[in-house]
């Protein structure tokens, strides 16, 4: 179909005023549809809206992958549906660790998914550099509300973390003083610190 074809069909059957101009920005990824205009798409091409998202990353793109509506999301997880509805447009997700765990069992997402979806993926790397840096053992509880991780096996992983990180620390201050590269070792654990973390995880 050519892009007027599909404005055509958006407008006829939907009742969309889309360009074609819209269209080929669409295909080219200059833009994005809406919810309602995907939605609408879908309908036009015959296919579902998953179909037409390469990779979902956010969390609206995994609900639409799933063809659920947000009202139906939010009773699912256990909230207001104009609650979660502020999260998926602000990109931040405020639920408690039980509705976090229902909302990836609902769309299907792997840890390494949900912290993207959620936009905690900053949040977790502060959390994870204040573990290996100080006491793993009381960034456990902090982790275990943004994954849905089986405790043991988190403990595990933060304390080999931790061990790394140490045994980095103390392989520089054996170099010496004088060394230009001293520090350099643990900083660059700092800064991967998160794929570190899934590398353990095996998430």
């Amino acid at each position: 179909m050519a892009p007027g074809h599909v404005a055509y069909g958006l407008r006829a059957q939907y009742g969309l005023h889309v360009s074609p101009d819209t269209v080929v920005a669409w295909e080219r990824g200059l833009a994005a549809p809406d919810t309602r205009e995907l939605t609408a798409l879908a309908g036009v091409l015959w296919c579902s809206t998953g179909e037409l998202l390469a990779a979902a990353t956010t969390l609206r793109e995994h609900r639409m992958a799933r063809g659920m509506a947000p009202e139906d999301l939010a009773r699912r997880v256990g909230l207001d549906a104009s609650a979660y509805q502020r999260m998926e447009d602000s990109g931040r997700w405020r639920g408690n660790e039980r509705q976090t765990a229902v909302l990836a069992e609902t769309l299907g997402l792997t840890p390494r998914e949900l912290l993207a979806a959620t936009g905690r993926d900053e949040d977790l790397a502060g959390l994870l550099r204040s573990a290996v840096t100080a006491r793993w053992q009381a960034y456990v509880r902090p982790v275990g509300k943004m994954l849905p991780l089986d405790r043991d096996h988190l403990e595990a992983v933060l304390q080999q973390l931790h061990a790394d990180y140490q045994s980095r620390m103390v392989a520089t201050l054996s170099w010496g003083e004088t060394s230009r590269d001293t520090g350099e070792p643990g900083r660059d654990f700092l800064d991967s610190i998160v794929d570190h973390f899934w590398a353990l995880s095996g998430a």
